[in-house]
């Protein structure tokens, strides 16, 4: 296993810095679930926080699982193979529960010291998925080309 490189074979891949962006994104819309309960009833501090980081891990490895079946092209409905090539392979085990994890833990981490990080990475993130679903040729494109530069 390596540390960073392809997502089929690292625990990190140029996808962590989505995953970063995301986790913030995450955690600013649990903040924004947990506001509109706390005005129905009343949520201590702590607990808001317990349930911030509960939604996002939770949302994270929602996606992780979901996105398991449909790299093996088991759930992939109508566009079957052509998202399957995307995806690129399935990744790496330590990838997928522990890099893609803690990256996005990370980002709900930095979202409650920096609440003002939320809009850019909001637009981070969209930027970023437009660019590798409608410019670049597969999810791994990017990665492949920093490979060989670095």
């Amino acid at each position: 296993m390596l540390i960073w490189g392809h997502k089929t074979a690292a625990m990190f891949d140029v996808w962590s810095f989505e995953h970063f962006a995301n986790g913030i994104c995450m955690a600013a819309v649990a903040a924004m679930i947990i506001r509109k309960i706390s005005k129905k009833i009343e949520i201590q501090p702590t607990s808001q926080k317990i349930i911030g980081f509960t939604l996002v891990l939770a949302a994270s490895l929602f996606w992780e699982c979901a996105e398991h079946y449909i790299e093996a092209g088991i759930f992939t409905g109508m566009l079957g193979e052509r998202i399957t090539h995307w995806f690129q392979g399935v990744e790496h085990w330590s990838n997928r529960l522990i890099g893609d994890t803690l990256t996005v833990m990370l980002g709900w981490y930095v979202y409650n010291k920096k609440k003002n990080l939320a809009v850019p990475a909001k637009i981070f993130s969209v930027l970023w998925m437009l660019i590798h679903i409608f410019v670049f040729p597969d999810s791994m494109y990017l990665q492949r080309l920093l490979l060989r530069i670095l």
